[in-house]
C-alpha cells in the first residue's frame, strides 16, 4: 500500500487544491477503499460556492464528495479479509449505534452522525477513504462504478417514495427535474405508480424527465399544478411556490414529502392540510436503502448510467463542481483509476 495519496481539498471560497495526504488506516471495524467514482452533488457545489448549507458551515479545509464507489484494498482487524478486492458502493455515514434513533432503526437521524463531506468530516474526492464495513455494500460486476456511486442519490429517491407511500396504481406529482427528481420518478415507476407527473420550469429538464420515468411533464409557469389531483406530492425543488402548489394538488388522505432544500421557513396552506387530512413529512438522507438500490439497478428498473453527462478526473474537480451550469447537464462524475502505480 502507498503511504500517501492525492486528495481534492476545498481550501477556501471557490478554491480547490490537489493535495498529498496520508492514506488513512482502517480501524478494526472499517475497510480501506480505493475510490473509483464520485458523483458531484448539489451540496458539494453549495459548499464550494457559498461555504455553507444552512447550519453546516465550512470552517477549514474540506474534502468534498459523498456519492462514491470503489474497491476494498485493506480491512481492519475485525473484518473478514475475504472482502479485499470486492467492489463496493459507499453509504457515506457513520452513526452512533447506541443512540436512540439508531436503535430504533432510524440511524439517518442519529444526532451524532458523521457524514461524508459535511463539515468537518472529509468526503470521498480522494484516492482512498475508510468506512465501517457494514456501510461498504458489495456490488456485482453487472453494475458500473459510476452507477454504484450514484446509489447515494438513488437512496434519496427510494426514501422519498417510501415516505410517499407509493404503491401499484398510485399517482404522484414530483416538483423539480434535477438528479434527485429524476431518480425519484424512476423509483416511483418501479414501485408501481401508474401516473408520474414531473413539473419543472426548465424545458430541457422536462425533456429529461420524459426520459427518466415521467408519464407526463408540466410547466408550472403555464399549467395549474394545483388542479392535478394526485395521491402524493414529492418536492425535489426546494421552491416555496412549488411546495404550496403541490400541496394543493394532493387529494384527501394523501401524502406530501419534502426533499428539496430551499428556504428555511415559508407559509404553508394549513387549512388544506387540515381539511384534507394530509400527511406532511420530510426526508433527511436515508436508512436501509442500499440493498433496494442494488436490486432496482440490477433489474433495469432504474438507469443511473444514462444520467451521467460529464466525467472529470481528480485534477479537474473544480470543473466538475461547475458542470451543473452547463446546459443539459444532469450528473457529473469524477473518475479515478482502478489501479495504483504505487
Amino acid at each position: 500500500m502507498p503511504l500517501t495519496m492525492a486528495a481534492s481539498v476545498l481550501s477556501g471560497p471557490k478554491e480547490i487544491r490537489l493535495e498529498e495526504r496520508r492514506v488513512p488506516t482502517p480501524a478494526s471495524d472499517e475497510v480501506l477503499i480505493r475510490v473509483t467514482a464520485v458523483g458531484v452533488c448539489g451540496s458539494d457545489a453549495h459548499y464550494y460556492r457559498e461555504g455553507r448549507i444552512g447550519d453546516h458551515v465550512v470552517t477549514g479545509p474540506l474534502v468534498l464528495g459523498h456519492e462514491a464507489a470503489g474497491i476494498v484494498v485493506a480491512v481492519g482487524a475485525d473484518v473478514d479479509p475475504g472482502r479485499v478486492g470486492q467492489r463496493v458502493s459507499i453509504e457515506p455515514q457513520r452513526p452512533d449505534p447506541t443512540s436512540a434513533q439508531s436503535r430504533a432503526g432510524r440511524y439517518n437521524l442519529c444526532p451524532a452522525m458523521e457524514f461524508f463531506a459535511t463539515p468537518p468530516i472529509d468526503g470521498a474526492l480522494a484516492e482512498y477513504v475508510v468506512i465501517q464495513s457494514v456501510f461498504a455494500h458489495s456490488v456485482p460486476d453487472e453494475i458500473s462504478d459510476e452507477a454504484a456511486a450514484l446509489f447515494e442519490p438513488l437512496s434519496v429517491g427510494i426514501a422519498s417514495v417510501q415516505k410517499a407511500r407509493i404503491s401499484p396504481g398510485s399517482s404522484v406529482l414530483i416538483a423539480g427535474a434535477g438528479p434527485v427528481g429524476l431518480v425519484t420518478a424512476q423509483v416511483a415507476r418501479a414501485f408501481g405508480a401508474t401516473e408520474v407527473i414531473v413539473s419543472d420550469i426548465d424545458e430541457s429538464r422536462r425533456a429529461n424527465a420524459s426520459t427518466f420515468g415521467a408519464t407526463r411533464v408540466v410547466d408550472p409557469a403555464v399549467e395549474d399544478t394545483r388542479a392535478l389531483d394526485v395521491d402524493a406530492f414529492i418536492d425535489a425543488s426546494g421552491a416555496p411556490r412549488a411546495v404550496v402548489d403541490g400541496i394543493h394538488a394532493v387529494r384527501p388522505a394523501g401524502t406530501v414529502v419534502l426533499v428539496g432544500m430551499g428556504a428555511s421557513d415559508y407559509p404553508l396552506p394549513i387549512s388544506v392540510i387540515q381539511n384534507r387530512e394530509l400527511i406532511v413529512t420530510g426526508v433527511f438522507r436515508y436508512a436501509n436503502t442500499w440493498p433496494i438500490a442494488r436490486e432496482l439497478v440490477l433489474a433495469g428498473l432504474v438507469d443511473l448510467d444514462a444520467m451521467v453527462t460529464a466525467r472529470f478526473d481528480l485534477a479537474h474537480v473544480e470543473d466538475a463542481l461547475n458542470a451543473d451550469r452547463t446546459p443539459g447537464s444532469i450528473k457529473a462524475v469524477v473518475t479515478l483509476p482502478k489501479e495504483t502505480n504505487a
